[in-house]
């Protein structure tokens, strides 16, 4: 994947989060759709899909870290240059997607 792919990886992420924090501040609006067991399964499924991409993007980065280090490391640099290994870009998230939603009543 590369540094577009990334890109447009984060950009997707940043749609979801911030669909996912409009649900939430409707759901908190509306105590009856709260003490819905269907909306309560839908929510626990989001948060679980939440965790699965912050694992994901958690081990793409650890996965471009072990990779630039080794590229970066005798006696392989000697071989990355010529085969053209270069250093891939970090997945970075929106900074915004880490706020939590305002809710106001």
């Amino acid at each position: 994947m590369g540094a577009q792919g990334v890109e447009q990886q984060a950009q997707a992420e940043s749609a979801l989060t911030g669909a996912l924090k409009s649900l939430f501040a409707v759901a908190e609006a509306y105590p009856d759709l709260k003490a819905n067991q269907t909306f309560l399964d839908l929510q626990a499924q989001l948060t679980d899909t939440e965790n699965k991409i912050a694992y994901s993007r958690q081990f793409y980065n650890d996965s471009v870290m072990s990779f630039d280090t080794a590229i970066q490391s005798f006696p392989a640099n000697l071989l990355a240059s010529p085969f053209g290994f270069t250093a891939k870009a970090y997945f970075e998230a929106d900074p915004a997607a880490e706020a939590a939603p305002v809710v106001q009543f």
